[in-house]
């Protein structure tokens, strides 16, 4: 079993660094299985979905914010990984893009693991279909705890006092698998039931330290919780007895200074079963989030005419919200992938 995921693991890799092409800005469509690491867009042969993704530095110095799309994900037409990843900290960009490079490779590696051993039950009789998100969702755990692991013994990063939040999606046919490890967040748009109108839909829960359930582990562990004077409401993870690190989220890769004080790398894992009322999914940094609500970024992505550039402007939008709403506040780094999963009407 070692030796297959060495070979899955291999594989997985060469084809997400030899098959990688640049967003160009909507300029066309790029060849199934296709890599996109910047701002721009992924339009698979033969694929419904189209992915719009932008970045955008802020005012604290290098962008910390990095994404991913990866169409044909696991050399499946029918399927694509969306990931958005946002570090923290003075070797968080590193850390954010080390994330960015191991965790879809080492899903997938986890993933066919895991769907080879269920098609030896029963003699192969199961039907997989039935325990499809099962894999994925046992899949995500392994695939985060692997790669907290291997940020753990690296050499090359720092991560002590660094990290990144990770968030993505698997959209396989008509099933969206969503993990989430941060305060990143994900938000679909779909019709009402006249269809006059679009709701927007938080899937994911922002993991900040105050949540009751994450304040209680992080308790358990001898971790404490609190707001500084001088940042009313803000509340943030400190190591027991010290006034350190000040991690203003309770789940992240690395952050090794507060991992046995209950900072965890575990991902929520849940599904959506998507049909045509859906019309597309917002993964955006809490850059994003700090200044526009759910329901205002459905409403800017569905009112761009051309997909391509929905998600630029949905992040110089929460840039000039950072600035009329919280001024004299440093703007943070905003990035966002927009998803769409049905050809717009001709």
């Amino acid at each position: 079993m070692r030796q297959i995921s060495s070979l899955l693991q291999g594989l997985a890799r060469s084809l997400s660094v030899g098959r990688e092409r640049r967003g160009d800005g909507g300029e066309g469509k790029a060849a199934a299985p296709a890599v996109l690491r910047t701002s721009g867009t992924v339009w698979g042969e033969g694929s419904e979905t189209f992915a719009a993704v932008c970045s955008r530095r802020g005012e604290k110095g290098t962008n910390q914010d990095c994404s991913i799309v990866w169409e044909g994900f696991g050399c499946q037409e029918d399927t694509i990984f969306c990931g958005i990843f946002d570090g923290h900290g003075p070797w968080g960009h590193y850390v954010a893009k080390a994330v960015r490079d191991s965790l879809p490779a080492s899903l997938l590696c986890h993933w066919q693991e895991a769907l080879a051993l269920a098609s030896l039950i029963d003699g192969g009789e199961k039907k997989l279909s039935d325990c499809r998100f099962d894999l994925w969702e046992q899949s995500y755990a392994a695939a985060c705890a692997a790669v907290d692991e291997e940020l753990r013994r690296s050499r090359r990063l720092d991560a002590v006092h660094s990290g990144c939040t990770a968030l993505s999606v698997v959209k396989q046919g008509d099933l969206m698998v969503v993990a989430n490890v941060g305060d990143s967040r994900a938000v679909l748009a779909t019709a009402s039931d006249d269809g006059a109108a679009l709701a927007a839909v938080q899937l994911t829960v922002d993991f900040k330290p105050n949540l009751p359930q994450e304040k209680e582990r992080i308790r358990r562990c001898n971790g404490q919780v609190y707001c500084h004077a001088d940042e009313p409401g803000l509340h943030r993870v400190w190591g027991p007895g010290r006034d350190s690190p000040g991690l203003a989220m309770s789940r992240a890769f690395g952050d090794y200074s507060v991992k046995d004080y209950g900072v965890i790398s575990a991902p929520e894992v849940t599904q959506r079963r998507i049909t045509s009322r859906d019309q597309f999914v917002i993964l955006a940094t809490d850059g994003v989030w700090d200044v526009l609500s759910n329901e205002e970024a459905v409403q800017i992505v569905a009112g761009t005419p051309e997909r391509e550039k929905a998600a630029k402007r949905l992040v110089e939008c929460a840039v000039r919200a950072w600035r009329r709403r919280r001024r004299g506040i440093a703007v943070d780094d905003c990035s966002a992938i927009c998803l769409f999963f049905h050809s717009p009407p001709s």
